[in-house]
């Protein structure tokens, strides 16, 4: 064998090692799509004859600036809004009033719109990254138990956050969420305000600990009655271990009860 032929081999077999390594290392990188649908759990919705309704939370956020134009769940199309350098461009009110128009022409109800505003709740719908546009669009959903809205409309709102050119190649997923997050950012509603703490932080004093205190009459226990609102029964109860909304229906899950609203009032208690 020629030394012109074994370095031809050698060659070829170097470079097929590089090749596979490339692929392997780009088949176990999670995409940035990837890496944000890991972050972002997106809410599943459904319908039954009562209308639409929340079938799978998903992550829940908070709205950090007013100005994004949604519309009703139940209407067709989009409201895409555009978000660039901390600014929200929202859709063309032309084109809303031109889709509104002509949905009447058609028989169908006139479309109406949302403007969300800051404090409002709402869940991700959908997540996209377009690398070559530089963007990413997020579909969002709002939680209308969160926003207290009666009757529930699940108002919907599509969000193109748009980055500078070739930013989205290099850019990690912390970036993006960080930028995501001066809109729609994760809500901490979850926290709770400590509970039993000496009012103005004084603590009482040593002799004061040591006396034995009198006995305290026992406090009245919760009481649900029928026809009590959810923020009733979470004043009673404190908050459940977990919700469900089902068209008007919404169920309050504790350890040891159940409490389940219709058109947002106590209709059973089991």
């Amino acid at each position: 064998m020629s030394p012109m032929f074994r370095k031809a081999i050698a060659g070829t077999v170097i470079l097929a090692a590089t090749i596979f390594s490339a692929l392997m290392v780009s088949a176990q990188a999670p995409t940035l799509q990837e890496q944000l649908a890991a972050q972002y759990k997106l809410v599943k919705m459904g319908s039954d004859s009562s209308g639409y309704s929340v079938v799978e939370e998903g992550t829940l956020l908070d709205v950090q600036k007013g100005g994004v134009i949604g519309i009703a769940y139940k209407d067709t199309g989009l409201s895409t809004n555009r978000y660039e350098n901390g600014v929200i461009h929202p859709p063309s009110m032309v084109a809303q009033k031109g889709l509104g128009m002509l949905k009447k022409r058609f028989g169908q109800d006139e479309q109406t719109t949302k403007l969300f505003a800051k404090g409002d709740k709402v869940y991700p719908a959908k997540i996209d990254v377009n690398v070559e546009k530089d963007t990413v669009t997020m579909g969002i959903v709002a939680c209308d138990t969160c926003n207290k809205t009666d009757p529930t409309t699940y108002n919907k709102a599509q969000i193109v956050f748009q980055f500078s050119k070739g930013a989205l190649a290099k850019a990690g997923a912390g970036e993006v969420e960080d930028t995501i997050g001066t809109l729609l950012a994760v809500s901490s509603d979850d926290q709770q305000p400590a509970k039993g703490g000496d009012q103005g932080g004084q603590q009482a004093a040593p002799e004061q600990a040591q006396q034995p205190q009198a006995a305290q009459p026992s406090a009245e226990p919760a009481s649900i009655e029928m026809g009590m609102t959810p923020a009733q029964v979470e004043a009673a109860l404190g908050k459940p271990d977990k919700k469900v909304t089902l068209g008007t229906k919404q169920m309050y899950y504790y350890k040891d009860m159940k409490v389940t609203f219709k058109d947002g009032k106590v209709a059973d208690v089991q």
